[in-house]
């Protein structure tokens, strides 16, 4: 497994973690907004490991605000880093892929994709509902490659980048109030992404492409939060 991330350091702890589970991975310095980076990452999973055989797209970065406080730069450079990135180092894995067979890619959206707007998160809303359309799209046009291409829609998870959001003072009504705005009532983490990833990436699920599969405690499936005072 490549690791990827332009903070070595941040990726020597999904390392470790790895590792701990028994796996094995490396790291690979990169920023996958630039397409030279982009060609070297998958250079460097064929040389080190044969090839790409699954491709998870999860990098993404978050600015407050609506279309009124919106910044061009900032703007920008959400959209290469939520978006872009997932369009050129699929532009390298695709062929790769297809040269051996085929192959996974697993696209990470949101929520805020299908129902943005509260939380006042307008660059990063965008975003993720492109990569919906990305993906679907990608789905389409390389399935008679045999490579399947789906994304997964994380709900209201509990990560290190939404808790540098939160002051300490706020942080357990905040996570009390998304964890109740969906029926399970249960906090969600990486791991659950993971799990979904994981399956998508399996031979297990050889027949689905084209999917965004929400993993939210089902808040797609139901009301806005405000009318779902009676799971409490």
């Amino acid at each position: 497994m490549l690791l990827v991330d332009r903070d070595p350091e941040a990726a020597q702890v999904t390392l470790e973690v790895i590792e701990g589970a028994g796996g094995v991975a490396s790291i690979f310095e990169a920023d996958v907004a630039k397409i030279g980076d982009c060609e070297a990452l998958v250079d460097a999973a064929v040389e080190r490991y044969g090839g790409v055989d699954i491709l998870f797209n999860n990098v993404a970065i978050i600015s407050l605000g609506s279309v009124v406080d919106a910044d061009e730069e900032e703007w920008d450079r959400i959209m290469q880093v939520n978006v872009k990135s997932i369009m050129l180092t699929s532009k390298f894995a695709v062929p790769c892929m297809t040269s051996s067979g085929g192959g996974s890619i697993i696209n990470v959206s949101s929520v805020e994709a299908f129902r943005g707007g509260a939380n006042q998160l307008i660059a990063y809303s965008v975003s993720k509902g492109a990569i919906v359309t990305l993906t679907t799209s990608m789905a389409v046009q390389h399935g008679r490659e045999n490579v399947r291409v789906n994304g997964i829609v994380p709900g209201y998870l509990y990560t290190p980048l939404i808790s540098g959001f939160m002051s300490e003072k706020e942080r357990e009504e905040i996570r009390d109030r998304r964890r109740n705005s969906a029926p399970l009532g249960v906090e969600g983490n990486a791991w659950d992404i993971a799990w979904a990833a994981a399956f998508l990436a399996s031979e297990e699920a050889r027949w689905i492409t084209g999917v965004m599969l929400p993993v939210d405690a089902g808040l797609l499936a139901t009301m806005p939060p405000a009318m779902l005072e009676y799971l409490k």
